[in-house]
């Protein structure tokens, strides 16, 4: 077997040739078009596949000695003050109340965390088990219960919320946990505000790579064409609030040059 460290520095490592290529390519401009309207309901969506077994995530979980541990179980210290819940190793959203926002600022990094929807699963569509991820608090991949629970394309759990569908669905039931792996790299803006280098993603779902190097249109929106708008290079990493009871636990992140 693979020593666990392994894996993580072959896509660090990936993410990084991808950045240098895209470097020495003419600056990427934001698209005005794009082939789906979002949220277009004719846009085909991911076919369901097996996850990984969860034991054969187990040693990938475990944060790396250069890891910046956000939650481990215990307490909330390393984000700003939250009404939610923590008990049990799992902080639980609490609906109505606000986003969990991280008190330090990130920038290009790889974002492990694993998440659980509520169960019994309840609602359909958008409305069971919807939460996000927002690297730099702008750009979000989404969280969702899709067992058995069809909505959007773009709006599927690891989906770059309202562009880009996950490649594929490995979601697993209501009351299972769920394991993110997301390697992100920051946009870069000239000094006129325009963007020359796009965000990017590539997300691991349950062991799956359901994102790859996937180049962000703009800022997250909801039901709207994403632009882009000039923003600092590091922000916060925020979790969403969004009526759900979803569970989070072990967050760590490595901040990666690029």
């Amino acid at each position: 077997m693979i020593p666990h460290p392994a894996p993580r520095r072959l896509l660090s490592a990936l993410l990084g040739l991808a950045a240098c290529a895209h470097a020495a390519e003419p600056p990427a401009l934001p698209e005005t078009a794009q082939e789906w309207a979002v949220h277009d309901p004719a846009r085909p969506r991911p076919v369901p596949v097996a996850p990984r077994p969860a034991e054969a995530l187990a040693s990938l979980s475990s944060p790396p000695a250069d890891a910046v541990v956000l939650f481990d179980g215990s307490d909330l210290s390393a984000w700003q003050p939250s009404a939610w819940k923590v008990e049990n190793g799992y902080v639980e959203i609490v609906p109505k109340s606000a986003s969990l926002i991280s008190r330090q600022a990130f920038g290009s990094c790889h974002l492990h965390l694993e998440w659980r929807a509520p169960e019994p699963a309840s609602g359909e569509g958008q409305n069971r088990g919807n939460s996000g991820v927002f690297l730099l608090g702008r750009y979000e991949i989404q969280v969702l219960d899709n067992h058995e629970n069809t909505t959007y394309a773009d709006g599927y759990a690891g989906a770059a919320y309202g562009q880009n569908p996950p490649r594929v669905d490995p979601c697993r039931p209501a009351g299972q946990w769920n394991t993110y792996d997301i390697f992100f790299r920051a946009p870069r803006f000239a000094a006129d505000g325009t963007v020359t280098r796009r965000a990017a993603v590539t997300v691991l779902f349950n062991g799956v790579p359901v994102q790859s190097n996937f180049e962000f249109t703009g800022l997250s929106t909801h039901k709207k064409r994403a632009v882009y708008s000039a923003h600092p290079v590091e922000a916060p990493l925020q979790l969403q609030e969004h009526g759900c009871r979803v569970r989070y636990r072990n967050i760590w992140i490595v901040p990666l040059a690029d």
